[in-house]
């Protein structure tokens, strides 16, 4: 077996709400907040609304350490829905400064998981009743992978 010091018995809060670095980046907390999909950038152009303001602002404001954002996809053609949001372009990238600017003011970290949904992409809109369907290119759709 390996020598290593025991674990602390330490009093007090669990480390659960203590501070933790990671190559740099100091977090406030341990409590996360996992990315869900809200399939909800219903323009279609992968911005951010005023739903997701709400949404990751509000959490951060609720004492999670990070913030873990959504599947947001790296290419157009990449995502899982046309719904989901996107950083392929400068404009989807501006659109995001006013949701990251109050949540750090919260004092939480945000991160983004990064997503190509590559042949399992659907040219459909799950939050708008389209499951798994293709919509045709005439309205909205594109050639999965």
């Amino acid at each position: 077996m390996g020598e290593g010091k025991k674990p602390s018995k330490k009093s007090g809060p669990a480390r659960l709400f203590e501070p933790i670095t990671l190559r740099g980046l100091t977090v406030r907390n341990r409590i996360w907040l996992p990315p869900m999909d809200t399939y909800s950038a219903l323009a279609r152009d992968g911005k951010p609304t005023p739903f997701h303001y709400q949404h990751y602002v509000s959490r951060a404001m609720g004492g999670f350490g990070m913030v873990i954002v959504e599947a947001t996809a790296v290419a157009s053609e990449g995502r899982i829905s046309p719904c989901d949001l996107g950083l392929w372009d400068d404009a989807q990238m501006d659109a995001w400064r006013w949701i990251v600017s109050d949540a750090k003011k919260t004092g939480a970290a945000l991160a983004v998981q990064l997503n190509h949904a590559g042949r399992k992409g659907s040219t459909g809109c799950f939050s708008l009743g389209f499951q798994g369907a293709s919509v045709p290119r005439e309205f909205g759709g594109w050639q999965t992978v």
